[in-house]
C-alpha cells in the first residue's frame, strides 16, 4: 500500500518537550502537529498500520528562499547562480521526521516505531511554495 501527499506552508521540525512549572510537561509543537494533522487527514487510511506492519517513510521537505539568494534593484527576481539547492539550517532533517512521526500517529499508525525506513531530503524550492511532501509504504 502506498499513501502519498502534500502539506503546504512552512516544514516544521519537532521541538522538545517542556516542563511546566509546577510539574508536569508540555509540548510546545502540539498546536503544529495538531495543523499538520489536519490538512493530511484527507489522505488517512481506513484503519492505521498496526505496529507489526513495517512502514517507510520518504519526505521532502521544501524550504522558501532566503533574501539573499536573489539579485538587488532592478534584478530582485533573478536568483544568484551561487544559490544553493540544498537546505542546511534549522529545523534539521531528523527532527521534520520527528515532527512527522508524531504528528500522524493514531492516525496513519499505531506507533511511529513502526517506522522502519525513512528517507529525507531538505531542499529549497524554486516556485516560493514551502511544502511538505509525504510518501507512506508498507514494507511487506
Amino acid at each position: 500500500m502506498k499513501i502519498k501527499f502534500t502539506v503546504y506552508g512552512n516544514p516544521k521540525g519537532l521541538k522538545r518537550h517542556r516542563d511546566r512549572k509546577f510539574g508536569g510537561k508540555f509540548d510546545p509543537s502540539a498546536g503544529d502537529k495538531a495543523d499538520f494533522l489536519a490538512m493530511a487527514m484527507q489522505h488517512k487510511p481506513d484503519k492505521p498500520f498496526p505496529v507489526d506492519c513495517p512502514i517507510s517513510l520518504g519526505v521532502i521537505a521544501y524550504f522558501k528562499r532566503p533574501g539573499k539568494h536573489f539579485y538587488t534593484g532592478k534584478r530582485k527576481d533573478v536568483m544568484r547562480e551561487d544559490a544553493a539547492d540544498y537546505y542546511t539550517n534549522t529545523p534539521d532533517g531528523d527532527n521534520v521526521l520527528k515532527f512527522i512521526g508524531d504528528a500522524l500517529e493514531g492516525i496513519f499508525w499505531e506507533n511511529d516505531k513502526s517506522i522502519a525506513h525513512h528517507d529525507i531530503w531538505e531542499l529549497y524550492c524554486n516556485d516560493n511554495t514551502p511544502r511538505i511532501e509525504v510518501t507512506i509504504r508498507t514494507l511487506i
